[in-house]
């Protein structure tokens, strides 16, 4: 039995809290713009800076997933993007770099595929684990026991809403780090949204010993310092995709484009006061 990477991933986090900063964590849709340009842009990503890389598993409905992203998954569908190629991405990336790669995704898809089967499929691609945004702790228990089988962290979501007693019960059955999700720009000012943001993870912090990670639609060095601040990782993904999208079907622009922004991000989260 192959066991995943969830090892490296909280040595990877460690290593960052040690040189006292946040973890980079990037996000960028599997089959985007083509399975092997979204292996490529990952790799860029990478290259720039990024301690941890999300690969999105596209899907049809991405209720959570803004406008830039839904694009995103929009035309890796069309592409015709499998879960084989999720998996392949996650794998050469990780065989490339060394680097801890998770999965993100929508638990309808893991359902249909067998929960067994994409464990050990994920773990034998060298996966460091799954963040899965709408699996609900209370329903995970199957979920939860392949993928500690299998070496796999588990990592769930939490927003601002969530109350502390429902924040020690996530963070009780996570592994890995927790995902803090919060919107900056869309619920009022973007001061008052880091505020909460912090808070947030003030309240998780409190339940865990967990790494605690933002994703705060960070787009640039400014915002990923200001996150960075407050939070063991700062996870930015749309300002990613948008650069790929506005390369406009030209593969080297895009990858200079998302290795540039890395590096930007990179020196961001380093510059912690």
């Amino acid at each position: 039995m192959t066991n995943g990477n969830i090892q490296l991933l909280s040595e990877t986090l460690a290593k960052a809290k040690a040189e006292n900063r946040a973890a980079l964590i990037a996000y960028l849709p599997a089959g985007f713009p083509t399975v092997d340009g979204g292996i490529a842009a990952i790799k860029a990503v990478f290259d720039g800076g990024a301690d941890v890389v999300e690969v999105g598993l596209p899907h049809s409905d991405p209720v959570l997933d803004g406008p830039v992203i839904q694009t995103a998954d929009d035309i890796a569908l069309r592409g015709g993007v499998k879960i084989a190629d999720v998996m392949r991405t996650v794998k050469e990336a990780h065989e490339a770099t060394g680097k801890p790669v998770l999965v993100m995704t929508y638990w309808n898809p893991i359902d249909r595929y067998g929960v067994e089967r994409f464990t050990e499929e994920l773990a034998a691609a060298g996966g460091a684990g799954c963040i899965l945004p709408d699996l609900p702790v209370q329903e995970s228990a199957v979920w939860r026991e392949h993928a500690d089988k299998h070496g796999l962290a588990t990592v769930f979501v939490v927003a601002p809403s969530s109350k502390d007693a429902r924040l020690a019960t996530i963070t009780a059955a996570g592994s890995g780090f927790v995902y803090a999700a919060s919107l900056m720009g869309v619920t009022g000012t973007r001061e008052s949204v880091g505020e909460q943001a912090a808070d947030l993870v003030r309240r998780t912090r409190a339940t865990s010993g967990l790494p605690v990670c933002v994703g705060l639609g960070v787009s640039n060095a400014t915002q990923a310092k200001e996150v960075a601040a407050f939070a063991d990782g700062v996870i930015v993904g749309s300002a990613f995709v948008q650069r790929i999208l506005d390369a406009d079907g030209d593969e080297a622009a895009g990858l200079a484009a998302v290795r540039e922004l890395a590096g930007e991000l990179a020196a961001g989260v380093r510059r912690v006061s």
